[in-house]
Formats: structure tokens, sequence, C-alpha cells
């Protein structure tokens, strides 16, 4: 009897860990449209891109500027300037190169930081690589237009209801005459339940 509730015991011990005091985790499929908090999140930075994007390469600007071959486009500043931590500025970086390039109309060259990895790079090949395969300085392709923007957001709160609103800008400069091209803007509303709101 003792070895049968030692048995028991044990394995009490080995199972209840596992269950997980009734938590479940289910895998989702990552395009599917999510919206837990209220904030910003992975969904509002694929749709704002691909939304803002498929606008912007339908503009007058771009049959200006493609008569010459696919212009080249430069990422630089986008600013959170919001309160919400979740506003991942990199990933929505991400998802707008992704539907520029995809969209096979423009090319990118390297935003500053990752210039200056590269650049690094070419200088570590310097006669630590063969002289056929070392990369030469002063062989970068330079961009005609820079991408820069903000995310703003406003909240209002009243009772058991709070809104919350991004504002999302966007803006196409020209480097060599710093002539504006283009100016996206993106809005986002949410109401949100008091249950749904963050402790």
């Amino acid at each position: 009897m003792k070895t049968l509730l030692s048995t028991l015991l044990l394995f009490a011990l080995v199972v209840a860990p596992l269950t997980g005091c009734g938590k479940s985790v289910t895998r989702i499929a990552s395009d599917s449209t999510t919206d837990l908090s209220g904030n910003w999140n992975d969904t509002d930075s694929r749709l704002v891109a691909e939304e803002m994007l498929n606008t912007c390469l339908t503009g007058p600007w771009y049959q200006e500027k493609s008569k010459n071959g696919r212009p080249i486009i430069v990422i630089g500043k986008i600013s959170n300037l919001t309160d919400d931590h979740n506003v991942n500025v990199n990933t929505f970086i991400n998802d707008i190169q992704r539907v520029l390039l995809n969209s096979g109309k423009v090319r990118f060259v390297a935003n500053s930081e990752e210039r200056q990895q590269l650049r690094q790079e070419i200088n570590d090949q310097k006669g630590n690589a063969t002289d056929e395969t070392a990369k030469e300085r002063g062989q970068e392709t330079g961009a005609d237009i820079m991408l820069t923007g903000t995310i703003n957001a406003i909240t209002d709160q009243s009772g058991g209801e709070r809104v919350r609103f991004y504002q999302i800008d966007l803006l196409l400069t020209d480097l060599q005459s710093h002539e504006k091209l283009w100016i996206g803007n993106k809005k986002i509303k949410k109401l949100i339940e008091k249950s749904a709101w963050k402790p």
C-alpha cells in the first residue's frame, strides 16, 4: 500500500507542473488579425505598411521618378512618439521594406546604421580576403529618396471605456532637392472595454 501511495504521489508531482495551472497556448496563423489589449501590435504594423505603401506607389511622384528606372530609397528615422512601448519601430520598418521591395517598383539601400556595419566589413576584408573577392570602398549606390515618419497616439477614457487613437505619418523626400514628394497618413481608432485594460 505504501508503495502504491508513493507511486501516486510521485506521479502527481511530475504531472502537476505540466498541466500549468489552467493556462493553455494555441498556435494561430502569423498573419491572423488579433487585438487583445487595444495597443499597437503586429497586425497594425503589417496592415498599415501594406495600405500606406501600396497607396504611395500609385502617387504622381512615382511616375516622375521612375522614368529613368526604379527609384532608390533609404529608410531614415521613423519615430515612436507615443507612450506605448509595444510599438516596435524596427518591425514596422521591416514591414515597410517588405511591401516596397515585393512590389518590384523600387530599390533599397542600407540605412546609416547598416552602412557602418557594411563599411566595417569591407575594411576587415582588406588584407584578410583574397584580392579577387575583397570588396572595394567607394562603390556604394546612392539613394534618390529618403522615407521618414512618426507614430503618434492619443488615449481618451471615460467610465468603463477607453479609446486608443494612433496616427501614422510617412514622408518621402528627394535627397538632392529636398523636395517633399509624398505624404501618407493612416489613422487607427480602437474602442477598448475596461476588462481588456492593462492593470
